[in-house]
């Protein structure tokens, strides 16, 4: 029971830490931070990896609660598939999206855009296939082995 409470446990921080990294990723991205010369790219990758650790906390306190909804039910029906996490993920992303955009300010830019959308979208698919890689596949605990039927003999009738 402890080593299933510290596998969700770590599997969820280092979930919230692949979504962050994933936002981080749209905002910073890989093709604009390889283009750059060698002596700024190395600045602009510890300044996305700083990002990335300001980012998780946020995340994580965001999705815990839906987080542990979507892991209890799967824990307790043995649900071990992946696209069960990633969907879970892509809903808590739905949801962060949808928080965010009715937290604006009405004369202030929206972030009803489809490359924010999408940052969200992927960020919650990675972060779940993540929780699932480290965690959700051991789900339910360990089955028994199926049992054998019994062999019928062959000659039972004669």
């Amino acid at each position: 029971m402890i080593v299933r409470g510290v596998r969700v446990i770590v599997g969820f921080g280092i979930a919230c830490l692949a979504a962050a990294l994933t936002l981080v990723l749209f905002v910073y991205t890989p093709a604009e931070t390889l283009g750059m010369p060698s002596g700024m790219r190395a600045d602009r990758l510890a300044e996305a990896w700083q990002f990335t650790l300001a980012v998780t906390p946020h995340v994580a306190i965001f999705s815990a609660a839906f987080a542990l909804l979507g892991i209890a039910l799967a824990e307790a029906r043995g649900i071990a598939a992946w696209p069960y996490y990633v969907l879970v993920g892509i809903g808590i992303a739905v949801a962060g999206f949808m928080m965010q955009h009715f937290t604006e300010s009405p004369r202030q830019p929206t972030i009803l855009q489809n490359y924010a959308l999408v940052a969200f979208l992927v960020a919650g698919a990675a972060g779940g296939l993540v929780y699932w890689y480290l965690s959700g596949r051991y789900a339910g605990g360990r089955r028994a082995a199926p049992k054998a039927a019994p062999v019928q003999a062959a000659a039972a009738g004669s």
